[in-house]
């Protein structure tokens, strides 16, 4: 065996590793870093409960479920041209699940939040925002 092939040998593995998660990680991070300011209400209301939403180091967190013990949950995301889509789960250990999904256009979010009570859903919010600068 030459030099060059076990430099190959030892090296191609840790190359594919690194092609193979690259373009993962740096799709989700797509939206680390940014945050966006709006609300949730439920739907066909006009008014709801303001809501922060952030999306940080691979994790999406609302913080107006701050109060209800939910935490932050990491997102997954897939871009289609301009439009990011994004989903997210939040647990709080007293109220159950929530089940986010929604749409990063621009500066704009628009989504929807699940809540999963016994494994069932029980009730669908609404969230718009606009992102800070």
């Amino acid at each position: 065996m030459n030099f060059f092939t076990q430099i190959c040998e030892l090296v191609a593995p840790h190359l594919f590793l690194a092609v193979g998660t690259a373009p993962a990680r740096a799709q989700a991070a797509v939206l680390d870093g940014r945050t966006f300011e709006g609300v949730v209400l439920e739907r066909g209301k006009t008014s709801g409960d303001a809501d922060t939403f952030i999306f940080k180091d691979g994790r999406f967190r609302s913080t107006a479920c701050d109060p209800y013990g939910y935490g932050d949950g990491a997102y997954t995301v897939s871009v289609a041209g301009d439009t990011i889509s994004f989903q997210a789960e939040t647990e709080s250990p007293q109220y159950g699940k929530l089940l986010w999904k929604g749409v990063v256009n621009g500066h704009k979010l628009d989504g929807s939040m699940t809540m999963i009570r016994d494994g069932k859903a029980a009730g669908e919010k609404v969230a718009v925002a606009g992102e800070i600068k």
